[in-house]
């Protein structure tokens, strides 16, 4: 799929529907559709049975979860949908529990398959001895999550994508930010 040259958010807006819950229960429900064809109890009308069905089905289930503590006047933009940085608000009584995110993140990170270049044990050292702040903890609970996320979908449709930008390096970009963004 073809995107535009202004970052691409719409393609990120595609997969992310395309992951989506609503849309596997609806494909679900589509596909029970089908089924009900081949049984043949659709009739000449099963084409529009398919397709009520995958919309009942999309729109029946609930919403991806909402990113907690966002900012009223961003309008409650979903985590998943990769539209961009989400600001958060942070209550003063979760400053404290920062180093345990921190620990518990890098934990979750130990099993990555991260490039080599990626200097994420230096990051890590540096949110653990940074002073908390809105900054650490934006990185801690957003940015970082999302930087190797990114990663790892860019990663898996590499070669779907030829010339399209290192993941590697596009990840290595994003750490150094971080970094620099906690130094200053």
């Amino acid at each position: 799929m073809a995107t535009s040259s202004g970052g691409g958010s719409g393609g990120r807006r595609v997969l992310g529907y395309l992951e989506s819950t609503r849309n596997l229960v609806g494909c679900a429900a589509g596909a029970g559709g089908l089924g009900l064809h081949f049984a043949g109890l659709g009739g000449s009308w099963w084409p529009g049975v398919v397709v009520a069905l995958y919309g009942a089905g999309a729109l029946l289930t609930p919403g991806g979860r909402r990113a907690e503590g966002l900012d009223a006047g961003r309008g409650g933009v979903e985590e998943s949908a990769g539209s961009g940085p989400l600001e958060r608000v942070v209550p003063p009584s979760s400053v404290p529990a920062l180093a345990a995110e921190v620990d518990a993140l890098a934990e979750a990170l130990r099993g990555v398959p991260l490039p080599d270049s990626a200097k994420l044990p230096e990051l890590l050292e540096q949110l653990r001895a940074a002073a908390p702040g809105p900054e650490a903890e934006r990185i801690v609970r957003y940015r970082l999550p999302v930087a190797v996320d990114g990663y790892l979908r860019a990663r898996t449709w590499q070669r779907w994508t030829p010339g399209a930008p290192d993941p590697g390096a596009e990840l290595d970009r994003e750490i150094e930010r971080m970094t620099s963004g906690l130094a200053g």
